[in-house]
């Protein structure tokens, strides 16, 4: 389709140190318990995502396994992947998350979904259910989940 959106973003302000928030998107194990697009399932403790050129493994609520290919990181601030089926190229699509600290107890956080790359037709119509209402509802879990480890 010509003049289709292909990034997609959401944001949300959360009532925690960006170092928290980022603490459960760097670490894959927590990322099920707030994912928004209801997609994943589990990854493995101990893939705690540290610097450009890590890789992931994750299993979505499809049972497929994923490697996720860290194509950006700044600790507390900035984090993206690019997942693939294990042991091939990833196909172009790219999840990228950015904080902010407002200040030392509240982050914005932005979400983007973005398959302006994306060479794989057959996952075309997928990354065209990925909305920005999809996004905004990891934002605001993961919002509830840090403010509610928080609070506790």
């Amino acid at each position: 389709m010509e003049n289709e959106q292909r990034i997609v973003s959401a944001s949300g302000v959360v009532a925690a140190p960006a170092a928290e928030v980022f603490e459960q998107i760097a670490d894959p194990a927590l990322q099920p318990a707030w994912d928004g697009n209801d997609n994943l399932d589990h990854a493995e403790p101990g893939q705690r995502v540290t610097a450009v050129g890590d890789v992931f493994v994750m299993t979505n609520s499809g049972g497929n396994v994923r490697d996720n290919h860290v194509v950006e990181f700044e600790e507390g601030r900035r984090i993206a992947w690019l997942p693939s089926p294990q042991d091939a190229d990833p196909p172009g699509h790219l999840w990228r998350w950015e904080l902010e600290p407002v200040d030392e107890t509240t982050t914005r956080v932005t979400h983007t979904y973005d398959w302006t790359n994306l060479r794989d037709e057959t996952r075309l119509d997928r990354a065209r259910r990925t909305t920005a209402d999809r996004l905004q509802a990891s934002v605001d879990r993961l919002a509830a989940r840090v403010e509610e480890l928080n609070a506790g």
